[in-house]
């Protein structure tokens, strides 16, 4: 398996016994801007778990129906697209095929549940050595099957044959295939998200695992009330965006701020006020294609301020070389905002969002892998704007609300480089900051405080 070392507080590839080749052009650090060039990725090739989310797509928190093994197969030609880019592709199943024993026999041991509820008088200690002897027995292959499929036995007696019978419960990670939302990746390193739905939930301990297989140990684990989910959260050179609204809220964002996990001086907080599921995340509405490029939905992009599809921003700002933030302005207009830092926007017509044109990977500055099959319209206003776009078939996977931004966690990417100064936001902050009021969660101070990442005129330095 391809693992990665952290050094320095930066991700940095070495050699291991799967022959990973350092990378000799360019420097590859945890993403900085969307629009730097890959390096790796980490995904997920969906398999069995998937098929009970088929079955009732909306308990699944899928769109509609859709066919298992289609799904599979488009995501396997992603991978390889990606692959053909010199994009680095770990999967989920590989890492896991990979884990030591040990691992993966304590994540099994979390989610296989023997129900003995239906039997009073049944001796709890000996059924757990039962469950025990089972789990020591289990092949790897079963291991992770166990895992995907989180199954529960609850049993009842009987007086015929073995003395029990049972029922049989999944609560598959069906959703493991979109890989943007248990966890997402800073400039600082990996923080895992804490799902806004329950069933989700268990696809972070996967997560985790791979991460620590690949020695990449996430720096933090989004708590108690927060929630946070990896499509709300887009770095852009020297700001961290980040969607607040339907799937992450303001706790979760706090937590973040309070560790100093964003590794950026300046936080922008989208906030969504439509609450629609088909617009769920940023990433579903908002996406970006270059430092001057981005796109934006037309309904939001034309939203005028009372409509619900009105996005409005809260900006929060440090000093460079100090910890805490302060709200530097509030219910900031997002396009105004947008513009404002010199972004065009290319606008995504209705036609063209309802088939997840706006869910792309930028792999490059202005090279994108987007869904195939949008508009005429939308294919000429990329190729103005000299974007490459390379088309992907994904009729099946986008049936689950989700498209090629929210099947892949972007590991690392080329370093960005700032040719710029330090923002109007630092510089007005140098001087106004101590009337501001700092940034703390629940009144308490920040961890930490003497330790972090300073990002000062686009160069990073630790303390």
């Amino acid at each position: 398996m391809k693992q990665i070392r952290v050094l320095a507080a930066i991700a940095m590839f070495t050699m291991c016994s799967m022959g990973l080749q350092a990378q000799e052009t360019a420097e590859m650090v945890y993403p900085q801007a969307e629009w730097s060039k890959a390096g790796d990725i980490l995904m997920h090739t969906p398999g069995q778990e998937l098929f009970n989310g088929i079955i009732h797509p909306s308990a699944g928190l899928f769109e509609k129906y859709f066919d298992v093994d289609k799904a599979a197969e488009e995501h396997r030609g992603y991978i390889s697209m990606l692959e053909k880019n010199g994009i680095r592709v770990h999967t989920v199943l590989d890492i896991l095929d990979e884990v030591g024993i040990d691992s993966l026999k304590a994540l099994a041991e979390k989610v296989l549940i023997y129900d003995i509820s239906d039997i009073p008088d049944e001796d709890a200690e000996a059924t757990e050595a039962y469950r025990q002897e089972v789990l020591q027995k289990m092949s790897r292959a079963d291991l992770i099957r166990c895992i995907l499929l989180q199954p529960t036995v609850k049993l009842s007696k009987t007086y015929n044959n073995t003395g029990y019978e049972a029922q049989y419960i999944q609560s598959p990670l069906m959703n493991l295939y979109f890989m943007r939302d248990q966890s997402i990746t800073t400039p600082r390193g990996h923080i895992i998200c804490r799902m806004n739905s329950s069933q989700r939930a268990p696809e972070t301990e996967v997560v985790n695992l791979c991460y620590e297989h690949l020695g990449l140990k996430p720096i933090l684990r989004v708590t108690g009330d927060g929630r946070l989910e990896g499509g709300d959260y887009i770095p852009a050179g020297n700001i961290s965006l980040i969607g607040c609204g339907m799937r992450t809220n303001d706790e979760g964002i706090r937590q973040l701020m309070e560790a100093d996990a964003f590794g950026h001086d300046t936080i922008v907080i989208v906030r969504d006020h439509k609450l629609w599921q088909m617009q769920m995340h940023l990433d579903t509405h908002f996406n970006i294609i270059d430092k001057d490029l981005c796109t934006m939905v037309s309904s939001r992009l034309n939203a005028q301020p009372g409509d619900p599809e009105f996005n409005t921003c809260d900006i929060w700002a440090r000093k460079p070389g100090t910890q805490e933030y302060t709200l530097w302005k509030q219910d900031q207009p997002f396009v105004e905002y947008i513009k404002g830092r010199g972004f065009d926007i290319i606008p995504i017509d209705y036609d063209d969002e309802m088939h997840y044109a706006n869910n792309f990977l930028t792999i490059a500055p202005r090279h994108i892998m987007a869904v195939g099959g949008q508009s005429e319209e939308l294919q000429q206003r990329f190729r103005d704007a000299g974007v490459t776009v390379e088309w992907i078939p994904l009729e099946s996977l986008i049936d689950g609300y989700g498209a090629a931004h929210c099947m892949t966690q972007v590991l690392q990417r080329e370093a960005w480089k700032s040719d710029a100064s330090p923002t109007a936001i630092r510089s007005s902050i140098a001087t106004s900051a101590q009337e501001q009021p700092a940034y703390r969660l629940s009144g308490t101070v920040a961890k930490d405080s003497d330790r972090g990442i300073i990002i000062q005129n686009g160069k990073k330095s630790v303390r």
